[in-house]
């Protein structure tokens, strides 16, 4: 039947193709560029469907002849549910472009949502490793503090030890080692240059860092009145400590030293009014306990009595000096303890100089000729010294204070492994035993103030846990019994 030849589109025309879909007929021609056969209402369930096209001016080919496309059930239900106006304006290739197009977007959907998926496992594989290699920087940073703290406190006895072979001085050494002291704030500064984004000038950073003398900075009165006490104490700590290393060995000096964390919670519960806590109680009784042991070793006689009682005055005025320092001046960052301890040593400089003279003119520490004196090891004592004082000043300030506090008490089997291998001393069986109870009355005074709350914490949250995998145990063995019995054709009915 030969097509129209596509005079006008007008809306009867198009009206006349919805009536003619929608009353299930057939369409032979239809005013317009191109011919369609539609099926009718009842056809349009079927498997398959032909859709037959003709150029304008052409004949309209029969059902039988012609190009004649198939199309799938989905691709018919699609395109039966758009618009003719839609199918009139397509192009003979764009029946399926519809279906084709959704494909391709669902696919497109799916592989964006693996990729996203696979960038998110990397992302996060990346952030764990991350995580891991930063909290194994931390600990080998922390493991370097301690073991820092801890060789350089042995060194440092053990390079006392070695001096006191031919030059018996104590106070000039501690004198000597005290000026060193001048040297921590340039330290502190060349540091702050280093590593600061907004450098200062050393004298407004020394200005700032004054502030922990008072709002108006370090004056010659404040110089005074609160360098003054602070250095004799310093000077007592490392002078009666000195001492008794002449009495005592090295091992027995440092695990003695080791009691000044006790001294300091009892003046601080009785000066300071800090809370009471029954452990440290406790530590510091363990303290005392090793304290009269170490004393006992010899009888109560000769040097060892001497010799505690100077290691005990020398933690006494350690923790005077500790508390004395919170009292007055309060807690300090790492500049402002830097400044301190500097002053300290243009204190000893300047006014505790004329001690060594004095000592020296009365021959009580009297050296002859002038270059016997080993310099080299009072060098080594002195540099020593000045490391352990800046790596606990910036132990404190970077990482925490109780690793510190472990480094000073890892000292004591670094100095009897010394004492063992170097000097072969043997040691008794009173002072090994006193050693160990100062140490662990040591380890109970770095407990938390909460520290029974955190362990009733801990316990609650095992039972918790330990409750919590008992009813999972018991949901999986139902879950279990339940797939048993439907597979041996067991159904249980509930009942209404």
């Amino acid at each position: 039947m030969p097509c129209p030849d596509g005079q006008g589109r007008s809306n009867n025309q198009r009206l006349f193709a919805w009536e003619v879909l929608h009353a299930g007929g057939e369409a032979s021609t239809l005013p317009g560029s191109q011919c369609f056969q539609t099926p009718k209402m009842s056809q349009l369930g079927a498997s398959r469907s032909s859709v037959i096209q003709c150029k304008p001016g052409g004949n309209c080919p029969s059902r039988h002849r012609g190009m004649t496309r198939q199309l799938s059930p989905l691709s018919v239900a699609e395109d039966s549910a758009a618009p003719i106006l839609e199918l009139q304006n397509r192009s003979p290739s764009g029946i399926c472009r519809h279906s084709r197009v959704e494909r391709q977007s669902r696919s497109g959907e799916e592989g964006t949502q693996t990729h996203t998926e696979s960038s998110s496992q990397e992302a996060e594989g990346q952030t764990r490793c991350q995580s891991c290699t930063s909290t194994f920087l931390k600990l080998i940073w922390r493991f370097l503090i301690i073991l820092s703290v801890s060789s350089s406190w042995v060194g440092t006895t053990q390079f006392v030890k070695i001096t006191y072979e031919t030059f018996d001085c104590p106070f000039f050494m501690t004198w000597f080692s005290t000026n060193w002291n001048i040297m921590v704030f340039p330290i502190y500064y060349s540091g702050h240059l280093a590593t600061a984004q907004e450098k200062q000038s050393p004298i407004k950073k020394i200005r700032e860092c004054s502030r922990i003398f008072g709002e108006d900075g370090l004056t010659l009165k404040l110089f005074l009145k609160r360098t003054a006490p602070f250095s004799i104490l310093w000077t007592l700590t490392n002078y009666l400590y000195l001492l008794a290393l002449k009495k005592l060995t090295a091992t027995d000096v440092s695990a003695l030293f080791c009691c000044n964390k006790a001294f300091v919670f009892l003046l601080s519960w009785i000066v300071l009014k800090d809370r009471f806590m029954g452990a440290r109680i406790v530590a510091a009784i363990m303290a005392i306990t090793g304290i009269v042991m170490m004393a006992y070793a010899d009888g109560f006689q000769g040097d060892s009595i001497i010799g505690v009682a100077y290691a005990v005055g020398s933690a006494s005025t350690s923790a005077l000096y500790k508390v004395l320092f919170k009292m007055f001046l309060g807690s300090a960052n790492f500049g402002e303890a830097a400044h301190f301890v500097s002053t300290l040593g243009f204190f000893n400089l300047i006014f505790i100089s004329v001690t060594p003279i004095i000592l020296y003119f009365t021959k009580v520490e009297y050296w002859s000729p002038f270059s016997a004196v080993p310099w080299g090891y009072l060098c080594g004592v002195a540099g020593l010294w000045l490391a352990f004082n800046i790596l606990v000043n910036v132990g404190v300030v970077l990482t925490y204070p109780i690793l510190i506090s472990i480094g000073t008490v890892l000292s004591v089997p670094g100095n009897a492994a010394v004492d063992l291998l170097k000097h072969k001393m043997i040691f008794s069986v009173v002072r090994l035993g006193a050693t160990i109870i100062i140490c662990i009355g040591f380890l109970l005074m770095l407990l938390p103030e909460e520290w029974d709350e955190i362990t009733l914490r801990f316990i609650n949250s095992l039972k918790e846990k330990k409750s919590e995998d008992h009813a999972d145990d018991i949901t999986d063995s139902s879950v279990h019994t339940r797939s048993r019995s439907r597979a041996n054709g067991t159904v249980s009915i509930p009942l209404a």
